[in-house]
């Protein structure tokens, strides 16, 4: 892999970017991608914008994007990947090869995956700008609309950690009145600290951490969250069991309405 220092944008004291306004929408629309076993979500902001959260493993996410996006709209504003496994990175490939992708935001942690390190060179080939997640704190795509990142909570660049799961970016919507937790695949230590932070993680719509697995979805966090709506991201069928039956049976005591991909597909939430 080369050097990831660079291929990283340094824009000193950035903590927010705002972005310039496309045409508009009449609502918001986040859309949970059915990519099988792994993470894919597409934000379509109500000022026009379109955000995207993982790629999945493999090419599904191009035919998923295509169902979801006008044939004419190839503009991806900002690809976030959570962290480096390959079902979250992979598809992201064949992204920034087709789409007009403006700008990268990852951790820039070290990691082994030949996805990731083709990650990398197609950022640097293409001179798409890339940002350390500690360097851009607060995404601003118009009015009542914006994206928080939340964890990590500091610099991790560089490092290489024994579990990457720890490592994912951790982000919160807040648009049109609405809230989304999106937690990559986030374990229950990271939880843990988010807790003890005391950041505001409450939303209407929690995106569950590691496709549902038990190693994360603590009762004290979905508590903390307290949503309305969950969303699962794990592929039908999958070697690993995900979710965990565990999980499940926390979210049915919690009372929220669950939604999940390896049942219902790709799962499209609009809110005007």
């Amino acid at each position: 892999m080369k050097p990831l220092f660079l291929i990283v944008v340094v824009i000193l004291f950035m903590t927010t970017i705002v972005f310039a306004q496309e045409l508009k929408r009449d609502a918001l629309e986040v859309n949970f991608l059915d990519v099988g076993q792994g993470d894919a979500i597409l934000i379509e902001a109500p000022e026009g914008q379109n955000i995207l959260i993982d790629g999945g493993d493999g090419d599904v996410i191009m035919r998923q994007l295509g169902e979801v996006l006008p044939f004419w709209d190839k503009k991806i504003d900002l690809v976030i990947l959570t962290h480096p496994h390959d079902d979250h990175v992979t598809g992201l490939n064949s992204v920034l090869k087709r789409f007009d992708v403006e700008r990268v935001l990852y951790t820039g942690v070290q990691g082994s995956s030949p996805a990731y390190s083709d990650f990398l060179e197609i950022v640097e080939e293409k001179e798409i700008p890339i940002f350390l997640s500690d360097d851009l704190r607060l995404i601003d795509m118009g009015e009542d609309c914006d994206l928080e990142i939340i964890y990590p909570f500091i610099d991790i660049s560089g490092q290489n950690f024994d579990n990457l799961n720890n490592t994912s970016i951790v982000s919160r919507l807040n648009c049109v009145g609405k809230t989304f937790l999106f937690t990559g695949d986030i374990e229950k230590k990271i939880e843990e600290e988010i807790l003890d932070s005391e950041i505001n993680i409450k939303s209407d719509v929690l995106k569950v951490a590691h496709h549902g697995s038990d190693t994360s979805n603590t009762g004290e966090f979905l508590n903390s969250v307290d949503p309305d709506l969950v969303v699962i991201q794990s592929g039908e069928g999958n070697k690993f069991g995900h979710p965990s039956l565990r999980t499940i049976q926390r979210l049915k005591r919690q009372g929220v309405e669950i939604l999940r991909n390896d049942i219902l597909g790709t799962i499209e939430l609009s809110y005007e």
